[in-house]
């Protein structure tokens, strides 16, 4: 009887797993082999009796709250993006399991690790402040190679510290919030977002980003280098996507989620400033720009703007793209259409709307006034994480929208 009770208190327990609450540790294994791990900082915490999942990158906080918890299973979907942890909880300060990725047919699950009460991102030792990496730089990424491309990297030390936190500029988007330290010369960044699992590290000759490296996920890995530079920018985000015919008239049918064909033509868009956002809901530019766009939709629908955005989603099974679709719009309370392509790629997408010399960036929006002709065509997105260049992007484009509204 005495041994009956024991393995009945066991099960017990089991059944009442609970993770400590507070500040975890999580790391995720990019590469076994080579010891390559990207860690990130997350919170537990219970809200009205329910488990929420808080992921810290910089000064972005993503709140995670479809969680399941049984017995030893500690299981959490990412909100937004089609991904989500499957992890078992040993005692209470210790996860272990994968994330999946259910965009990705291939290389799909990466081996996740946490710990609770780690709140180090990276390891520091204590030592006399350096602000190496604070500043503007001019990144080449795989330098010397036909793969090569720029960006500017933009670091802050946070209050002179060795911690550090920046993002990376590119001409089809950013890297969104990356969050690290300066340790022993070197810059550690990283960032997860339930789609990126981004890991940055550079070394210095004292003047120059001499040796980068940068990996994604559990297989992507490019070198990079850096030096600072004021000066530099990018090509202008207006010029690289176009009309082949400036003269040309612009126009597209897809379906909604509720499987209502829409047209450009529709009544409802006629004499309607228009924006065309191009995106997926895979994308985290896409998302910022969704965020964004939702804001101006409620500011300025009744002044007589309308939004359309095209969705060319990384699944064939319509069904998922619809949820994944409809997850993103109640999370950023979107008011207007949302079209599925039931295309996948920038290639399909070029092919789909062959007005444009191609679509060489996911988002890529399109600005139209009340007779659909096309005033601007903006490649990328540069996201609150970019600062200046945000709250520059937001001004430009609302004084457009004004300008488009102003002209029905």
């Amino acid at each position: 009887m005495l041994k009956l009770a024991s393995v009945l208190i066991f099960i017990t327990t089991l059944s009442f797993a609970q993770p400590k609450l507070g500040i975890w540790r999580g790391v995720l294994s990019l590469n076994p082999e080579k010891q390559i791990e990207l860690p990130f900082n997350f919170e537990i915490k219970k809200l009205k009796g329910k488990h929420q999942l808080i992921i810290r990158n910089a000064q972005e906080q993503i709140v995670v709250d479809e969680i399941k918890l049984k017995k030893d299973s500690f299981n959490f979907k990412m909100p937004i993006f089609d991904t989500e942890f499957r992890t078992k909880l040993i005692g209470d300060s210790i996860l272990t399991g994968l994330w999946i990725n259910h965009t990705k047919k291939e290389n799909n699950t990466i081996a996740f690790t946490a710990k609770a009460g780690d709140s180090k991102r990276f390891p520091y030792v204590p030592g006399k402040p350096n602000t190496f990496y604070e500043g503007k730089w001019e990144v080449t990424f795989s330098p010397g190679t036909a793969d090569s491309s720029k960006a500017i990297g933009m670091f802050t030390h946070a209050n002179g510290s060795a911690y550090v936190y920046g993002t990376f500029l590119t001409e089809t988007g950013d890297y969104r919030y990356l969050d690290g330290m300066m340790h022993n010369g070197k810059l550690y960044l990283s960032c997860f977002d339930g789609s990126h699992a981004f890991l940055f590290i550079a070394e210095n000759n004292g003047t120059e980003i001499t040796k980068g490296d940068f990996y994604s996920g559990s297989t992507w890995h490019e070198n990079w280098i850096g030096k600072r530079n004021d000066k530099f920018e990018l090509h202008d985000p207006e010029s690289l996507t176009y009309l082949k015919n400036p003269n040309a008239e612009i126009n597209f049918t897809f379906y909604n989620t509720k499987n209502e064909k829409i047209s450009l033509s529709d009544p409802k868009y006629k004499n309607k400033a228009v924006i065309v956002q191009i995106m997926g809901s895979w994308c985290p530019n896409c998302m910022d720009e969704s965020a964004y766009l939702s804001k101006v939709y409620k500011q300025y629908n009744k002044q007589g703007l309308e939004i359309i955005a095209l969705a060319y989603e990384r699944t064939s099974d319509a069904e998922r793209a619809k949820t994944n679709l409809t997850r993103l719009t109640k999370r950023f309370d979107i008011g207007y259409d949302i079209l599925l392509t039931g295309l996948t790629g920038k290639d399909k997408a070029s092919e789909s709307l062959p007005f444009l010399n191609g679509v060489m960036a996911f988002p890529t929006t399109i600005f139209l006034d009340a007779n659909h002709v096309v005033k601007s065509v903006y490649t990328g997105f540069s996201g609150p994480a970019t600062g200046k260049a945000y709250e520059d992007y937001t001004v430009k484009t609302e004084k457009l929208i004004g300008e488009l509204l102003s002209k029905k």
